[in-house]
């Protein structure tokens, strides 16, 4: 009886699982902690009678002087421990890696002659020509016995994963697949050289090919700890690929458990990649990529929320950003206003008729109007619109929001009559209503789509009213960060009241924040402005934080399961004024930048607290 193996576990494997849990605990959903666990079982069952016959057979063995005793199947205890941390660790690591991911804009729909099918098949050759060396080495019965149970147990699986998702695989990002692989396998190769240089497990002579990959580490152990790495990571892998099917074709899939059975998981890998809705996919990319470049705050947020529920909060930031846009980037005054009354008939053909099956009688008429009538770019972000699970007052609210921003010189080229309709603290707040106020509301109606049974309805009102108040809160944010951007358009919404208040007007303002972003030092009179500007700034701030305080309550009446992840949401954001705050210059384009590690660690911090 010994402590040498338990020794490795206490010094190597425990102390970064719980480092590991420290840092992922507050990200876990319990999707997550399910797929952990279906890993960790298929682990130890699919390694046991492997481990089991590599002991009984001596190919390795193990001092009785290193270990405490008890044996499974020949297998000590501590052996089977191994397999179990070593998946939980990699598992955690792959985890933290991929949250931010948004898995379902990684599909492929795949044609008859697709190209992808031989990659496929290459993948599935390579591996058969591995599996054959392995069997080759296992045959022979001489040094290279234990590489080929090595090459014989693991490559079948692999296959197996490969086939299943090979397009994940070779789509997801590398931090995705390659960094979780590696990290891992390069720790335990470090690990193990020390185990065998301690006697800690011996690999016996003449069933090894005597090749170390450096002093005391066998060719063999580098290769197995590799594969089994890749084996955990693949799985994982396979299973997200498996959910984000389950959740982007609610036409083949139209319930999915919170926790799919290994059934649901199996027949969503199934099902052929031709099957897919080709259309869904490019807008779930589409959407995805609007908000990964126009908003990284709400998509580093977006990674923490539910499966579904994160699909159709994507797809309606989709749809208001690009409404936006057309909105914005309108070459005349008459242009944009084509496009905000397109949008309302939009809007009026999807209430036409109330109901799902109504509404799916009427999606001929809607797809024919916008396919006539808007850009190809923005089709998938308005046909994806889940109007069913929506309300029509806030979307109607959002665009007279874009109406009041009409008003403005920026968006009259060529007319000298200034208007700018903020000009009282309420105007302000009645426009942050209609631009910010109704998507929070609209992101609710989501939550509560998903989660019927989670918010009582008496709190309901409650809950939107705050909402609507966080809503317009983050629009004071955002109009504090873009001073001199909205001033290149010609649009100042800081009111009128308040820059007379600092001796400017309207018009004045515009001007003097034109200068400034302009100009890369400041001179005396400029500095007398920015000054002006940071009060200005901070007024806004001052009012966002004050609306911000008394919502934020609010979310703690939310579903547990959205608790956090809507915390990070609006953290993520108010970071920005908080960055704000901490400036002492406009800058050169009135924006602030907040890090990725800062944002990342606002948002582990707001899911931490969330957990409290």
């Amino acid at each position: 009886m010994g402590y040498d193996y338990a020794l490795v576990h206490l010094k190597y494997t425990i102390p970064p699982a719980i480092a590991l849990t420290v840092l992922a605990r507050p990200l876990l959903t319990r999707l997550d902690v399910y797929k952990i666990f279906f890993l960790i079982t298929i682990a130890v069952v699919a390694t046991t009678p492997w481990d089991s016959y590599l002991i009984r057979t001596s190919i390795w063995s193990y001092p009785s002087d290193v270990i405490v005793g008890p044996k499974l199947f020949s297998i000590p205890i501590e052996e089977v421990f191994f397999f179990v941390v070593q998946t939980y660790n990699t598992s955690l690591l792959y985890l933290l890696f991929s949250k931010p991911t948004f898995h379902p804009s990684y599909l492929r729909f795949e044609e008859k002659k697709d190209v992808w099918k031989y990659v496929r098949l290459a993948g599935q050759g390579i591996l058969a020509l591995v599996l054959r060396k392995g069997y080759k080495l296992f045959a022979a019965e001489k040094e290279g016995v234990y590489m080929g149970l090595i090459l014989m147990w693991a490559t079948p699986f692999i296959m197996l994963l490969w086939s299943l998702a090979y397009q994940f695989i070779i789509g997801l990002p590398w931090t995705n697949t390659f960094l979780p692989i590696a990290i891992p396998t390069i720790y335990l190769w470090i690990v193990d050289t020390l185990a065998l240089r301690r006697g800690t497990w011996v690999i016996e002579g003449g069933t090894k090919l005597g090749v170390h990959l450096w002093p005391h580490l066998e060719v063999e152990e580098a290769v197995f700890f590799l594969l089994t790495n890749v084996l955990i990571v693949f799985g994982l892998v396979a299973f997200d690929n498996a959910v984000a099917v389950l959740h982007s074709f609610p036409f083949h899939f139209p319930t999915v458990s919170a926790l799919p059975s290994p059934l649901s998981l199996i027949n969503a890998l199934l099902l052929p990649a031709r099957a897919y809705d080709e259309d869904r996919i490019h807008g779930l990319k589409q959407a995805a990529e609007r908000l990964r470049n126009k908003s990284r705050s709400f998509y580093l947020a977006s990674g923490v929320f539910p499966d579904r529920l994160r699909i159709d909060l994507v797809i309606l930031y989709s749809f208001c950003r690009a409404a936006d846009d057309m909105v914005d980037t309108a070459t005349t005054p008459a242009e944009a206003r084509r496009w905000i009354r397109k949008l309302t008939t939009f809007v009026d053909l999807s209430y036409k008729s109330k109901g799902k099956e109504s509404r799916d009688a009427n999606m001929g008429e809607i797809a024919l109007y916008v396919a006539q009538n808007f850009p190809r770019s923005v089709h998938s972000a308005l046909l994806q619109l889940p109007t069913q699970r929506l309300s029509s007052a806030p979307l109607y609210d959002l665009l007279k929001g874009f109406e009041t921003d009409l008003k403005f010189q920026g968006s009259v080229k060529g007319n000298n009559e200034v208007k700018f309709p903020i000009k009282t603290q309420r105007d302000l707040d009645t426009y942050s209503a209609r631009v910010a106020g109704t998507v929070a509301e609209l992101c609710l109606e989501l939550v509560c789509f998903h989660y019927p049974q989670a918010l009582p309805t008496a709190s309901r009102e409650d809950v939107f009213a705050a909402g609507r108040q966080m809503g317009i809160a983050l629009q004071y944010i955002n109009i504090a960060r873009d001073l001199t951007v909205d001033a290149r358009l010609q649009r100042i919404y800081v009111p009128s009241v308040w820059l007379g208040e600092e001796g400017m007007t309207s018009d004045e303002a515009i001007k003097v924040l034109c200068i400034l972003s302009s100009k890369p030092k400041e001179d005396a009179q400029d500095a007398y402005f920015s000054q002006k500007f940071k009060r200005l700034r901070h007024k806004l701030l001052e009012r966002a934080f004050d609306l911000y305080t008394q919502s934020r309550g609010a979310v703690e009446v939310l579903p547990v399961e959205v608790r956090g992840p809507m915390r990070v949401a609006v953290e993520s954001y108010m970071e920005i004024g908080r960055a704000l705050q901490k400036r002492e210059s406009l800058g050169s384009n009135g924006r602030a930048t907040v890090p990725l590690t800062t944002r990342i660690a606002v948002a582990w911090r707001a899911l931490n607290n969330a957990q409290r």
